[in-house]
């Protein structure tokens, strides 16, 4: 295993979308981990307080290349990483270790046409957030003086796929704009790969976020990580399931939220059917009686998205030998835990 470090520079991010013919900022090996620099905020650098920019990322937002600049996303994403091995129909891996902001301050805004109620909130607003990272919470510049705990994240974790330009808004089986609020580090995600060496990017951080992500934005903030990368050759997926500490968390996209539900628990029921010893029927049972299904965001237009959260304490006696499984020093421990073992 070797650890990399990637920094974000006019070279190594993209923005705007996925393409499968953008150059590698790194080409690693399946075990390795990458130490990866992100930021945010191309569109609005020149709004912004001098605590929000960095030398660095001025240049990237005043040089960067033509030929990084993939399709109409406001997005800034660090890679693509080339996964040395990576094939059509594996899985790639992604195991969130660390994750933290890297600039005291972040941003919400508001967009025209965008958001959950675009009609009624149709003016454009742009407002900066102070971070007090040493203490872990926004101070956010509405009311009287709110403080928001910190949960930091990637909203963005993607591969690329044989279309030549892909717009970084809205997600889909690759991943991409998921913006899952509990994709927090010591969580993992699971991805489809779609061409050679899956091509995986990453960035649109967030220090905080609820879930629907209503008004279009979080509170979008430069964010540095550290990542594990691990293919997985022996399970085949069509949508991405993630796994956090305390639950597997199955993912739908859709034209509206009725139909992003169906998929979820569609997916859910076919992981649960997969990779436990229930039956279909039994499956849809449990989703009735103890997943609980979210809002992940209504305003990735044109996907919304909503995630199912199965508790792994429930189902850690109904896992088959191969697949999902109990790990016996951690069924001995407190909090029960079931691990991906694909």
């Amino acid at each position: 295993m070797v650890h990399h470090i990637l920094k974000a520079t006019k070279k190594t991010v993209h923005l705007g979308g996925f393409s499968h013919l953008l150059e590698p900022a790194l080409v690693i090996d399946s075990g390795d981990t990458v130490e990866v620099e992100t930021y945010t905020g191309y569109y609005i650098y020149d709004k912004a307080p001098p605590e929000f920019l960095t030398p660095e990322f001025l240049n990237i937002c005043q040089n960067l290349p033509q030929e990084r600049k993939v399709a109409g996303g406001p997005h800034l994403l660090t890679g693509p990483i080339y996964v040395r091995g990576a094939e059509p129909g594996d899985v790639l891996e992604v195991q969130l270790l660390t994750i933290k902001p890297s600039v005291p301050v972040g941003f919400n805004a508001i967009r025209t046409g965008w958001g959950a109620l675009p009609n009624q909130f149709n003016q454009p607003a742009l407002r900066f957030i102070p971070l007090d990272l040493e203490n872990n919470i926004a101070l956010v510049p509405i009311g009287n003086g709110i403080k928001i705990p910190l949960k930091p994240f990637f909203g963005i974790l993607g591969v690329a796929t044989p279309e030549t330009s892909r717009n970084s808004v809205p997600p889909g089986n690759y991943g991409g704009n998921i913006d899952n609020q509990e994709l927090l580090a010591g969580s993992k995600i699971f991805l489809p790969i779609f061409v050679p060496g899956a091509l995986f990017s990453i960035g649109d951080g967030h220090s905080a976020q609820g879930d629907g992500e209503v008004n279009v934005t979080a509170i979008e903030t430069s964010m540095n990580g550290t990542i594990h990368l691990k293919l997985r050759k022996n399970v085949q997926l069509t949508t991405p399931i993630a796994e956090t500490p305390t639950d597997i968390i199955t993912m739908g996209f859709g034209l509206t939220l009725d139909e992003a539900l169906k998929r979820a628990l569609k997916n859910m029921i076919d992981f649960l059917d997969r990779f436990t010893n229930l039956s279909p029927e039994e499956a849809y049972v449990l989703c009735s009686l103890a997943v609980n299904f979210r809002i992940t965001q209504v305003v990735n237009s044109p996907q919304k998205g909503v995630h199912g959260m199965l508790p792994k304490l429930i189902i850690s006696n109904q896992m088959k030998n191969s697949g999902v499984r109990s790990q016996e020093s951690e069924v001995r421990s407190q909090d029960t835990s079931v691990r991906i073992n694909l």
